[in-house]
């Protein structure tokens, strides 16, 4: 199973294993992970579930899509690095994705 790195703001770390076909979001949410509340439990009708995706990282996933970047327009925390983490899905190749979390979600 991938593992997944979520940093909270303060810069305490949870590493997780994540099932392959899974969003980042859920394997947050499966593991207690703070930071992460998924309001709309992953419909990408929230930006509850935002991190930023570092680096190559952000290679590594597909494109965001017209509905992200909408949600993510209205996050006062957003960095050229936000995802919405419910919109990215688990994969073999995202094993050790590092995902920081902003200082909140609102």
């Amino acid at each position: 199973m991938p593992k997944l790195t979520f940093i909270e703001h303060t810069g305490r770390e949870h590493v997780v294993e994540a099932a392959a076909g899974q969003s980042v979001m859920q394997a947050a949410i499966d593991h207690m992970v703070p930071g992460i509340i998924a309001e709309c439990g992953g419909s990408c009708a929230c930006a509850t579930c935002h991190g930023y995706i570092e680096g190559a990282w952000s290679e590594k996933l597909p494109a965001m899509e017209e509905g992200e970047n909408g949600m993510l327009d209205g996050s006062p925390y957003r960095e050229a690095s936000s995802r919405l983490t419910c919109q990215v899905t688990v994969t073999a190749e995202l094993d050790g994705l590092v995902i920081r979390l902003p200082k909140s979600q609102y």
